[in-house]
């Protein structure tokens, strides 16, 4: 009995949904058109879903182009649903950027979110990429959303240390209050 191995063949790819917000059809242009948060740094595996996704409300994307410096591998081409998309990259693009193109109807651009992002903090990236109008390029946003996460983490820290001390009260005047200005409660102990 002889078997046959195609080791070129690979196995079949499950596509999980894009997660991607567009900016609303309006007469505001802006730098960004939305953003795309990958659920890993393949681009083999995550484009197909994004254009898939895309084809829907865009039309036919025919191009793609990154910066290699935020992918390991950079594929010329990759398969999508028996086409051909074709990927270039270039170094002076904005790392945090995508840039989708088309024949028929155009470019757009995309920020690009950080697989490894949490939750909250894409969100917060996701929506403010698909603002109408926004003049704040992709570089910026993913600059001020560090700062942000910096901040919230800071406040956490501040929060965890406030209760570790035993907090303190605040009159409502916001003046702090030592434990014996607080009421007696009615069993009398404070």
């Amino acid at each position: 009995m002889t078997t046959t191995l195609d080791r070129a063949a690979k196995p079949a790819v499950v596509l999980r949904p894009a997660r991607l917000s567009l900016t609303p059809n309006t007469a505001l242009a802006g730098r960004l058109d939305g953003a795309w948060w990958p659920y890993s740094r393949d681009l083999e595996a995550e484009l197909p879903a994004l254009a898939a996704a895309l084809d829907e409300t865009w039309g036919r994307v025919t191009r793609v182009t990154v910066n290699p410096s935020r992918w390991p591998v950079v594929p010329r081409t990759v398969a999508v649903d028996g086409r051909v998309l074709h990927v270039g990259w270039f170094t002076e693009q904005d790392p945090d950027k995508l840039i989708l193109l088309s024949y028929t109807v155009g470019r757009w651009d995309l920020l690009v979110i950080p697989p490894e992002t949490e939750p909250a903090a894409a969100s917060r990236l996701m929506a403010a990429a698909a603002i109408p109008g926004s003049v704040l390029a992709a570089g910026v946003l993913m600059a001020n959303e560090t700062v942000i996460g910096r901040g919230i983490r800071d406040t956490g820290r501040r929060e965890a240390a406030w209760e570790d001390e035993g907090g303190a009260c605040m009159s409502p005047f916001g003046e702090p209050m030592g434990r014996t200005a607080l009421p007696l409660p009615a069993n009398g102990w404070r």
